[in-house]
């Protein structure tokens, strides 16, 4: 405020005065820009650091790549070829021809989808139950779930094939399928996300309006869980599509998934670099085009997880 002084000549008191002297020192677009300085953009040196981080990643698929569509004894020269060559779809049909690697694909997307769907389910499942539900052994059988993480699984290899035996499941599908419907790990996983994600207010007004467990899974658990569930539906995914050493135990060559086809591609006294570079490319591109499709939603999903309040 400022007063009238008895000449006319109006004063200005001192919280005026002092409004001023911050004006002059913070003109407007500075005081904003000193409010928001955090908000700046990121600077030559960030760029680079990502630019080198994509590269270390892209380069060996472009390798593949430069392997894939050139032949073998261009491939051991010293040094090796750095471009693209013209052989790339002979060494696809070479490679499509030595093994279906088309079943292979398709037995490796019914694999890791069912299994995907499956841990999904049943990990939120158990991981809402130890995280909010109260029943009798709850530690002990959390601790059991939690010990089994420790125990190798080469220790497993020979009792699983003499159990998949007994029931006449070796070369098939389920051999893989069965013994990975549920992780502990994944159990685990969304076990912490849903403590820390999950308010107990919510369960227990659902509690209070008469839900069922099964009704409060479904409709409070599910869209609280999904972020997690996106994280781990991918982690699950590639580790079942990547799967080599049960798979290549179970089953045969007449019905493959992608990990069996490639080993044994190429099979020879020297093994076809080539052939298995081209087939590996076939295996890849699915995946690529998966990831293309629905990593947005997955993005998306890690983010809304992230975000609080």
């Amino acid at each position: 405020m400022s007063t009238v002084a008895a000449t006319g000549v109006v004063v200005p008191d001192a919280a005026a005065r002092s409004a001023a002297s911050r004006g002059a020192l913070y003109p407007a677009p500075a005081r904003r820009r000193r409010r928001g300085r955090g908000n700046h953009d990121a600077g030559w040196g960030t760029y680079v650091m990502l630019l080198v981080t994509a590269a270390l990643f892209i380069a060996p698929f472009y390798y593949m790549i430069v392997a894939a569509s050139r032949p073998m004894s261009e491939m051991v020269q010293s040094p090796p070829p750095l471009t693209p060559g013209p052989y790339l779809w002979d060494n696809i049909t070479t490679a499509l021809e030595q093994q279906n690697i088309a079943k292979a694909i398709a037995n490796s997307f019914l694999v890791s989808g069912v299994v995907t769907v499956a841990t999904l389910l049943l990990c939120t499942l158990a991981g809402f139950a130890f995280a909010k539900l109260r029943f009798k052994g709850k530690k002990f059988l959390f601790t059991l779930t939690l010990g089994t993480m420790m125990i190798p699984t080469t220790l497993g290899v020979v009792p699983l094939y003499m159990v998949m035996a007994e029931f006449n499941l070796t070369g098939n599908l389920l051999s893989v399928i069965l013994p990975t419907l549920v992780t502990a790990f994944g159990v685990f996983f969304m076990r912490q996300y849903l403590i820390q994600s999950l308010p107990d207010e919510l369960i227990e007004a659902a509690r209070v309006d008469g839900a069922t467990s099964l009704r409060t899974f479904w409709s409070i658990v599910l869209p609280i869980a999904r972020p997690g569930m996106a994280v781990l539906g991918m982690l699950t995914f590639m580790t079942a599509w990547n799967d080599f050493f049960w798979p290549v135990i179970t089953l045969n060559s007449s019905n493959p998934t992608v990990q069996v086809a490639l080993n044994n591609l190429g099979s020879g006294y020297v093994p076809d670099t080539a052939i298995i570079m081209a087939g590996t490319l076939v295996g890849t591109v699915p995946v690529i085009i998966v990831f293309l499709l629905f990593g947005r939603q997955i993005v998306g999903g890690i983010i809304a997880g992230a975000v609080k309040g």
